[in-house]
Formats: C-alpha cells, structure tokens, sequence
C-alpha cells in the first residue's frame, strides 16, 4: 500500500468566512473526499492552497496566562 499525500498539519478548523481550513486550506468537501480523489485531483488541490491561505483571517492567538501577567505587569511599572 502506498501512503497518500496530504496537506494536513493537524490544525483543523474552518474559517467561516472563507470555508478554508486554518491548517491546510482545503474545504471541508476536500478533507471528507480525499482519500477518494485520484493523485491527479488530489495535485490540483495542492496546487491551489497556497494562495487559499493567503485569503483565510488568522483567528487571533489565546493570551495565556503568563502574557496577560507579563502585560499587566508593564502597565503597572
């Protein structure tokens, strides 16, 4: 059996505005049908994710609680 290329990185989420994958760019038809598609559709998609993940909106990063401290702390000094 021969391993079937993927562009997953293990951040699977969608954005809602563009219906893209934060992670890989792929919709979420393409995540559910890819191991279906022949290498030939499979390439075309990977062709196309690069500029898909230009256009996604980054979801801002979770402020943890040793920046939120950080942070405070500078305000405060």
């Amino acid at each position: 059996m021969t391993a079937i290329e993927s562009p997953c990185i293990l951040v699977c989420s969608i954005d809602m505005k563009t219906g893209f994958c934060f992670g890989c760019g792929r919709t979420r038809d393409e995540i559910g049908a890819w191991m279906g598609m022949t290498p030939e559709v499979r390439s075309s998609v990977m062709a196309e994710l690069p500029a898909r993940l230009e256009t996604v909106e980054r979801r801002p990063r979770r402020e943890t609680r040793r920046s939120r401290m950080a942070r405070e702390r500078d305000v405060l000094s």
